[in-house]
């Protein structure tokens, strides 16, 4: 099915990403910070407090942000899908 889409649009570009390095892992990684650094260790007094704590954690994330570096650990997991 993806071989016969690419083949009809040409402007298509396939990218594989292994799985150990996925965007939904990232996504995952910036929860599991936010609920470790801001959620799980405060005390708030509104939903108002809550939201002024995690916008201050954003920003000062913001400030020094780059790429989540990961490590796969059992190369025999990685996948990568053939087209």
């Amino acid at each position: 099915m993806v071989q016969t889409l690419v083949a009809q649009r040409t402007s298509v570009q396939v990218h594989c990403t292994p799985t150990c390095s996925s965007w939904l892992n990232q996504v995952e990684s910036w929860f599991s910070r936010i609920r470790r650094d801001v959620i799980g260790r405060g005390i708030f007094t509104s939903v108002k407090n809550l939201d002024k704590k995690l916008m201050r954690c954003i920003r000062q994330y913001n400030k020094c942000a780059g790429p989540l570096k990961r490590k796969c650990d059992n190369p025999n997991r990685r996948h990568h899908p053939s087209f």
